[in-house]
C-alpha cells in the first residue's frame, strides 16, 4: 500500500568523525541507490537534552550536513532536510500525544538509561520523556516503511509500530465499522468468536505476532462469511478498515567497528576521534602518537596485536595481506610500531581524499548547502502534508 521508503536522521553534534562514517553514513550512501531515502537533521531532538545551550545548534547543523555531502550522500538521490523546517512533525507529535498512554513512554528502555547517564542534567521534562513519540512522528509523517537503526534503537521502532497500530485502530474505520465487525464476529459461532476476540486482544494490546497469524488463519478457514464480513474482521483484527499510518520495519545496521585512538569507542566525549575532514597533518600526527601495546617498550620487544589499539584500525582499514604482515611483524618484533602505523595512515588519508574534494565547494560557497536543504525541506513538507491531510480527516479536524 505504501511506497518503499527509508527514513533516518542524526542529531546535530557538529562535525562528524570516522565512527559516524563507518556506523551510519556508509550505509546511507548504499541505501540511497536502492530506495527512496529521506535523511534529516534532528535539531528538535538536540533540544531534548541540550535545551539550555541552543546557541551551538545552528553551526552544528551546517557542519554536519557538509559532512553528509562529503561522505557521498547525494541530494540528487536522497532528500536532505531539517526537522524543524517541516512543522508537520510537531503537529503529528501533538496529535499522537493525545492517544499515547503514559506508561508506553515510561517503559522505553532508553528513558531511564539516558537519565542515569546524563544525571548531571535536569531531564525531568516532557520533551525528554516524549522524545520517542517525536521520533515516531518523524517516521510516521513520511509513512516510512524501513528505518535503519542499531540494535539498541530497535525498541524505538517497535514503539512506533505500536503507535501506528493504535492510531489506525482508533481512527481508521468506516462509518459503522465497529458495529458491522461485531455482527460479523457473531457469525463465527460462540467458540470461534471467543478465540478470535482473545487473539485480537493479544495482538492489539501486546503486539503478539503469533496471535495475529493464528487469527488470520482462523479467518481464512471460514466458509460461511461473506467477502465483506471477512475483510471487516481482518481490518478489525489489525486495527481498522483503513491503514492511515504505516508500520515501519527495522533495518538493523551492523554495529560500527570503528575504534577510537585509545581503543575505546570513537566518541567526542572521550577525545579520541578523527574527524571526517581532518587535516592530513593532524591525521598523521594522531595516528603516529596513538598508544600501542605497552609491552613494546623497545623496538626489539615483541608485541601482542590483541592488546594494541592500532590493531583495531587494521581490522577496519587493512586487507588480509597487510594484516598478516602487521601481525607477524608485531609478534616477532620484525617491524616497529611506526612501521605498523603507516598502512593505516595511508588508508585513512585515501578514504578522506574524496571527502575533502566533495566538501571543498560547499566550504567555499555555503549557499549551495542552504539551497540543497531548502529543496529537501520543500519536498519533505509535501510528503508530510499528504499524511497530515489523511490524519486530520480521520480525527475530524478537516473542517473549514
Amino acid at each position: 500500500m505504501f511506497a518503499d521508503r527509508v527514513l533516518s536522521g542524526m542529531r546535530p553534534t557538529g562535525g562528524l568523525h570516522l565512527g559516524h562514517y563507518h556506523g551510519v553514513l556508509k550505509n546511507w550512501v548504499e541505501l540511497q541507490h536502492q530506495f527512496e531515502c529521506l535523511f534529516f537533521v534532528a535539531d528538535w531532538h538536540a533540544l531534548t537534552t541540550h535545551y539550555d545551550t541552543p546557541e551551538v545548534i545552528e553551526q552544528h547543523v551546517w557542519d554536519m550536513v557538509v559532512d553528509w555531502l562529503a561522505a557521498g550522500v547525494d541530494p540528487a538521490q536522497a532528500t536532505l532536510f531539517i526537522q524543524s523546517k517541516v512543522p508537520a512533525h510537531a503537529e503529528l507529535h501533538l496529535l499522537l500525544s493525545m492517544i499515547t498512554p503514559l506508561g508506553w513512554l515510561e517503559r522505553v528502555p532508553s528513558y531511564k538509561d539516558q537519565q542515569e547517564k546524563l544525571s548531571e542534567r535536569e531531564l525531568s521534562t516532557y520533551g525528554f520523556l516524549g522524545y520517542p513519540l517525536l521520533q515516531s512522528a518523524d517516521i510516521l509523517i513520511y509513512r516510512a516503511t524501513r528505518v535503519p537503526v542499531g540494535e539498541d534503537q530497535a525498541p524505538h521502532i517497535e514503539f512506533t509500530r505500536e503507535i501506528a497500530r493504535r492510531f489506525n485502530h482508533i481512527y481508521g474505520k468506516e462509518t459503522g465499522f465497529r458495529e458491522k465487525a461485531e455482527m460479523a464476529i457473531k457469525k463465527l459461532g460462540s467458540k470461534k468468536s471467543r478465540v478470535y476476540r482473545e487473539l485480537r486482544n493479544r495482538y492489539q494490546e501486546h503486539g503478539d505476532q503469533q496471535a495475529l497469524a493464528a487469527a488470520k488463519s482462523l479467518l481464512d478457514e471460514q466458509q460461511n462469511l461473506s467477502l465483506g464480513d471477512q475483510e471487516r474482521l481482518f481490518g478489525y483484527l489489525e486495527g481498522g478498515g483503513k491503514m492511515i499510518l504505516s508500520e515501519p520495519e527495522v533495518m538493523l545496521s551492523l554495529a560500527s567497528k570503528m575504534p577510537g585512538l585509545d581503543g575505546q569507542k570513537m566518541s567526542k566525549s572521550y577525545n579520541n576521534t578523527i574527524s571526517l575532514r581532518e587535516d592530513e597533518a593532524d591525521v598523521i600526527k594522531k595516528i603516529r602518537t596513538m598508544p600501542t601495546d605497552p609491552a613494546r617498550v623497545r623496538r626489539s620487544d615483541p608485541g601482542d596485536p590483541a592488546k594494541c589499539p592500532l590493531w583495531q584500525f587494521h581490522l577496519v582499514y587493512s586487507n588480509e595481506e597487510t594484516r598478516e604482515w602487521a601481525h607477524i611483524g608485531c609478534t616477532t618484533a620484525g617491524i616497529g610500531c611506526l612501521d605498523c602505523k603507516q598502512p593505516v595512515i595511508d588508508a585513512i588519508l585515501a578514504e578522506q581524499k574524496p571527502m575533502h574534494e566533495r566538501a571543498r565547494m560547499y566550504e567555499e560557497d555555503p549557499t549551495l548547502v542552504r539551497n540543497i536543504i531548502a529543496d529537501g525541506c520543500e519536498r519533505a513538507d509535501e510528503l508530510a502534508q499528504e499524511t497530515m491531510r489523511d490524519v486530520r480527516e480521520a480525527m475530524g479536524l478537516d473542517y473549514s
